[in-house]
Formats: structure tokens, sequence, C-alpha cells
């Protein structure tokens, strides 16, 4: 979607939560997250208009939506299976867990299953040190991670 061919509805309603944050301090988190929630990902085409409202550039903005890994700059899968690279897991086998597990799923990090149901996203960290490697689907922690408990976390999302 370029911002030539944005919908009407796109634009009516991206221009609505941009309004409601706008003069707020610190707006930009708080657009990024409603824009998340609305539409599953941050448009690109939506970065230059947020970028222009807040007198930004938009460099700025896609800094932003690239730096935090919450927010995702195209669609994911129904599910997102996230696993954390961070030290404590690097530490307790995270690597090779994370290379069995994508090739379980025949994806990588950053892709989506052939049939949309599940993205794999690396994340820096999930607060689990102490279990570590940990995996999380959705709203639930995985600690101490082995691909049988990660299938069998995909199987009951049904991904």
């Amino acid at each position: 979607m370029t911002s030539a061919a944005i919908p009407a509805d796109f634009r009516e309603r991206l221009d609505a939560i941009i309004t409601f944050h706008k003069d707020r301090e610190g707006p930009l988190l708080p657009i990024l997250h409603d824009i998340q929630a609305e539409w599953g990902f941050v448009p690109e085409a939506a970065q230059p208009i947020i970028a222009e409202a807040l007198g930004m550039t938009r460099a700025e903005v896609h800094g932003v939506v690239s730096f935090y890994h919450d927010f995702r700059d195209h669609p994911s899968g129904r599910h997102v299976l996230r696993l954390c690279r961070a030290e404590a897991c690097q530490s307790m086998g995270a690597e090779a867990l994370a290379a069995e597990i994508r090739a379980a799923l025949g994806i990588d990090f950053h892709e989506t299953t052939p049939d949309g149901r599940l993205t794999l996203e690396p994340v820096f960290c999930l607060g689990l040190c102490a279990c570590a490697p940990s995996a999380q689907m959705g709203e639930r922690l995985v600690g101490r991670a082995t691909l049988a408990k990660v299938q069998k976390l995909v199987a009951e999302a049904g991904a």
C-alpha cells in the first residue's frame, strides 16, 4: 500500500489515531501501538503520514518501528511464536533450539508459514532468564523450552 493508494477508510482511521495522541507528550509510541492493535502491523504507507503529523522525519518513525520487537512492518500469522535471543538463553542452548524449531516449522525468523498460521520472531528478552531458554506464544510463556515443548505449544494454539 503506497501513500498514493491509501484507501479512504484506512486514512480516516489513521488520522483519528494520530489526532487522538498528537497533542500528548511523547505521542509516537502510543500512536504506533494503536496502529499495531488496529491492523496487526504498522503499514509502510502510514509512516510518512505519522512523521509529517508529528514533525519528524520518516527515518525517525521507521527507526522506532524497526527498533522495538513488538512493532511489525508486515502482517504476521494468526499466531506469533517468539524465541528469546538474550544472553541467558543463548548460554543455555537457545541457538541450537532455534535451529531445531526453524527446521521443524520450515521457516526462518521473521517468516510466516505458508498457511498463514504462524510467524516466528526473535526477541531480546522474555524475562525468564532463570528458566532459559524461553519461548512465548501469545500470552503463554515457556521456560526451559525444548523442541517438544514448543511443538506442543504450537499444536495447542492450533498453529
